[in-house]
């Protein structure tokens, strides 16, 4: 399983973030659409509150040098129909999920690093706003 499913499941699994994120956390697909993520769109094919979890370019960070280890990007997308309550509340939830927590095989930590705010997704018309953590684990 790659270290964005992993984080999935975490999310996936709280209640008070799913109470948020009515349309569900999406890691195995490239974007957020009507034929990939269905459950992302309501009945009248409006966009509700979700988010998608996709890996960055992983590269060498210490301590070891025989087992490799690295840092690699989660990119948490954050999408809402209108405005950013919803997104908001996501992310304050999702950061005490994952800031210094041990997820997945061989992570010593997941870091927060930065968002950007207040974003617009042009392909679904919908806010976005993207927070970016850094897994540090053995590559395995």
């Amino acid at each position: 399983m790659s270290l964005a499913n992993d984080v999935k499941t975490v999310l996936s699994a709280d209640a008070t973030l799913m109470a948020s994120l009515t349309g569900g956390v999406f890691a195995d697909v490239v974007e957020v659409s009507r034929q990939k993520t269905a459950g992302a769109f309501d009945a009248n094919e409006e966009l509700k509150p979700c988010a998608l979890v996709k890996e960055g370019v992983e590269s060498r960070r210490g301590p070891y040098r025989e087992n490799v280890s690295v840092q690699t990007p989660i990119i948490i997308y954050f999408y809402e129909r209108d405005g950013y309550a919803a997104i908001e509340s996501a992310m304050s939830r999702t950061l005490t999920l994952l800031q210094l927590a041990k997820i997945g095989t061989g992570t010593w930590e997941v870091a927060y690093e930065s968002t950007v705010n207040h974003q617009r997704d042009q392909a679904l018309d919908c806010s976005l706003t993207t927070m970016r953590f850094v897994a540090v684990r053995l590559r395995l």
